[in-house]
């Protein structure tokens, strides 16, 4: 593919500057998917903390003549079928790499429900495992009044009136791949998948940073989460999900926005009637 040229490597130093890839601070690699290379952050990683990871290769029509679903591929011979010609699967070997409870859980649901009915049907359970690794987030929460906002869509109140509170009291860990490859391609940010998580404010804020809201990982908590989704006791239906527009959260702009942008912006849309969502899950 050549080297990058300096406009896209400009444009990729800002958006690793920037929520949400600052939460890859000094170790995000350059626009061009290298599979070998990060095979080798695989190994290093798996070598850390014992978890395995499945091998990346690149999906060449050599590796597809298996006839394997890319699910089952990953199940059966541990092996992630990585495109080397854009950064979607970069980030998608990138969140194995730092959520691997998370990505094996997902797999297995999703193997199973393709083995329950063929890989040409859906199952609402499929539908909500994807749209989480897709576009998912994890959100930790410690205060009632702000988990209150949210059910409410009461977006200026959670995003501008307790705007202190993120990094403190609420932070978020992205994980939808295509979240990530958002923030590369495309200036505005989009709307994620959100699961809500209740922690103790203590924990949270020692966890979290300040001046973005972010929580890298929190492996303790998503070996939970991920034996909730292994089960099947999450992430059965899509609507589990909650609507996270990451424009809002207080340390992602340069200069925070007035209280009227979060009733103007076409992404922080009202309550449906209706609509309800499920409570946090505790672990």
């Amino acid at each position: 593919m050549g080297e990058p040229d300096p406009a896209e490597l400009a444009a990729w130093a800002a958006a690793a500057a920037r929520p949400p890839l600052s939460a890859w601070r000094g170790t995000l690699p350059g626009p061009r998917v290298d599979v070998a290379a990060l095979d080798r952050l695989r190994r290093e990683a798996v070598a850390r903390d014992g978890i395995p990871r499945p091998a990346l290769r690149e999906q060449t029509p050599a590796l597809l003549a298996d006839g394997l679903h890319y699910e089952s591929r990953i199940a059966r011979e541990g092996v992630l079928a990585t495109r080397s010609d854009g950064v979607h699967d970069l980030f998608n070997a990138l969140i194995w790499l730092r959520h691997p409870t998370l990505k094996w859980a997902l797999n297995a649901r999703q193997v199973a429900d393709i083995e329950r009915v063929g890989s040409r049907q859906r199952t609402r359970g499929q539908c909500a495992l994807t749209h989480f690794d897709e576009a998912g987030a994890i959100v930790w929460i410690a205060e009632e009044t702000l988990l209150n906002r949210w059910d409410a869509h009461d977006w200026a109140g959670l995003f501008h009136r307790d705007a202190e509170a993120w990094g403190r009291r609420i932070a978020v860990t992205v994980f939808g791949h295509a979240l990530l490859e958002h923030a590369v391609r495309h200036a505005h940010r989009p709307t994620a998948k959100a699961l809500a998580v209740r922690v103790d404010a203590a924990a949270l804020a020692a966890r979290a940073r300040t001046d973005d809201a972010l929580i890298d990982t929190w492996p303790a908590l998503e070996s939970a989460l991920a034996r909730a989704i292994a089960d099947g006791r999450l992430l059965l239906d899509p609507q589990e999900l909650r609507p996270l527009p990451l424009a809002g959260i207080a340390g992602w702009h340069a200069r925070p926005p007035p209280e009227a942008f979060y009733r103007s912006e076409a992404c922080f849309r009202p309550l449906r009637p209706g609509r309800r969502y499920p409570p946090p899950f505790v672990g």
